[in-house]
């Protein structure tokens, strides 16, 4: 099955891939020299939610399944999600604190079972290196409030300008209509 979904994505020639983004590590600063939770906090949250806001505050405001994501990096069951397989235009948002993360013209069928995305709005994501489950993987967080979203994947062959897939959970994140904009 994962080699023929493989072949099915293999690359398009004349795509070139996006340059690659800071993957922050754990216990290291970010190039900008500041500490990773001040990294995941922004500069200047345009929410009231963000990575400072307490626990019990989160309980409150998300389901018990969105915060087992958003808040614990757990991961729905694939093919799940209500955004798998819906395609309308507007704002993919980040269900923790409202922040924009993608736009609906870069989401794209992966196939994973996940909603895939190949390029996020400029800023809103941010990049950890992710050793759990014995695997080597690129956490992918919402850069306000630092709510797990998934994880990003390169190099992959998917048939995208940027060869990069965004796996992200649908309760990670709300949408809202261009028509409602």
């Amino acid at each position: 099955m994962a080699r023929a979904l493989l072949a099915a994505c293999a690359r398009r020639p004349g795509l070139q891939p996006a340059p690659r983004p800071q993957v922050l590590r754990p216990g290291r600063p970010a190039a900008s020299g500041r500490p990773l939770l001040r990294v995941l906090a922004g500069d200047a949250p345009s929410q009231p939610l963000d990575a400072n806001t307490p626990d019990s505050k989160w309980r409150e405001i998300l389901t018990a399944e969105q915060y087992h994501v958003l808040r614990e990096k757990g991961t729905e069951m694939p093919f799940s999600g209500k955004l798998d397989k819906f395609y309308e235009d507007g704002i993919y948002k980040c269900a923790g604190c409202g922040a924009e993360l993608y736009k609906s013209e870069h989401k794209f069928d992966s196939g994973c079972g996940w909603p895939a995305f190949y390029d996020e709005i400029e800023g809103a994501i941010k990049r950890y290196e992710d050793n759990s489950m014995g695997m080597r993987r690129v956490e992918i967080v919402c850069s306000n409030c630092g709510g797990h979203l998934g994880h990003v994947f390169e190099n992959e062959g998917m048939p995208t300008p940027t060869d990069v897939r965004h796996c992200v959970n649908s309760l990670s994140m709300t949408f809202e209509k261009a028509a409602d904009r």
